[in-house]
Parts: C-alpha cells; structure tokens; sequence
C-alpha cells in the first residue's frame, strides 16, 4: 500500500470509514464511493525540475570545494548528481511539490478524479445516484463527482460543502473524522432525495478504495 496513504489513514480508520460506508448506505438506493490516492500524477517535469536544480547546487558546492573553474569536470559532476537527484525527488515529494505548478496539479486532480468516477463505474448505479469522493494526498485536494441523478437535485453547492468539509479536517488532523462526516453528510442528500426500503443492491461496494496516479 502508497505509504503516504498508510500514514494518512491507519488500517482501523479506513474499516471504521468503510463500515460508516456501508451504514450510510442502507435506506437509500444511491451509492457512496470513497478513493484516496498518494499523488493524482507522477509529475515527470516536476522531478526533472527538481532533479535539476538539486545538482545544479550540488554541483557548484562541489566544484567551489575543489576549486576548479574546469567546465567538462562540471559537466561530469553535475550528470553524476543529476542521476541521483532525479531518483531522490522521484521518490521522495516533500522534495518534489515545490516544482509541481499549481495550475497542473488542479488540472491533474480534476483529470484523475474523472477518469477514476467511470473507471470505478460510479456512474452506472440503477438509479444514477451515485457519489464519489476523490482524495488526492499530493496535491492536498479534495473533488466530489456525483452521478446525474444525485447531481440534479442536491447542486453544486453541496458538493462543495463536502469538500470543504473534509478538506478543513485534514488541514486540522482529523481526516478520519472529517471524512466520516462527509460520508453522513452524502447519506443525508442520499436519503432525502433517493430513499430506499431496507438494504439497497450495494452496486459498487463498500471498500475504500486505495490508488495511485494509474488508479
């Protein structure tokens, strides 16, 4: 599992979310899908950036230490520390998020979370009622999709409500908590607007699911 989702939830926290899931659920004939992911993109220009400008330091630390103004020697030592800073930032994003536009991070999110919506076929719920909340630890962002049924009747305001919702509980340390909210406050929206007799057919499952920038 994405280490940075281990640490953004623990084991327990995600069933506790899953069994909120599966509660919100029932008495309702929509769906409710939650998907987290470490990072919406690998940001290839941004580790390239980053590489960069690591080795370019290194490189000039290393060549005043020898004291030599000789170019191919700078060259061969800034390749050498290219390698190495191109794996370091690769794997590590603290190093990578500041060379990653803002700009491409919200086009990233927002491509991701759709692709992921019909990959995970929130869309083909019976009665088009089902809502995907899409968290992205990267990018620190937050998308909620909801099918056209759901859509048309709660509004874009709502979904916006939720996203600030969860986003202020992870800014705040509470992820866990603020994404069960989240979860109860879809079940609500769920409930006023689809409301079902007992257990619904549970189309897309409980789980959370866990991604990554191929989901």
């Amino acid at each position: 599992m994405n280490d940075a989702i281990r640490k953004f939830l623990t084991a327990a926290e995600r069933l506790e979310i899953e069994k909120r899931v599966k509660t919100a659920e029932s008495g309702t004939s929509g769906e409710i899908v939650v998907m987290a992911v470490g990072a919406s993109s690998h940001y290839p220009s941004a580790t390239m950036a980053g590489g960069a400008t690591i080795a370019l330091l290194l490189s000039i630390t290393g060549m005043y230490q020898l004291r030599s103004e000789n170019m191919w020697l700078f060259l061969m030592l800034f390749a050498l520390m290219f390698i190495a800073a191109h794996e370091l930032v690769k794997r590590i994003p603290l190093l990578k998020r500041p060379f990653a536009a803002r700009r491409e991070m919200v086009e990233e999110v927002e491509e991701a979370s759709i692709k992921a919506f019909y990959l995970r076929k929130v869309h083909e719920t019976t009665h088009r009622a089902g809502i995907f909340i899409y968290i992205s630890l990267f990018e620190r962002s937050v998308r909620v999709l909801a099918d056209r049924g759901i859509d048309a009747k709660a509004g874009p305001q709502a979904w916006k409500e939720i996203v600030d919702l969860i986003t202020n509980g992870i800014n705040a340390g509470r992820q866990s908590e603020a994404i069960i909210e989240a979860v109860d406050r879809c079940a609500a929206l769920l409930r006023l607007h689809f409301p079902g007799s007992g257990p619904g057919l549970n189309e897309l499952g409980d789980v959370m699911i866990i991604g990554t920038p191929d989901h």
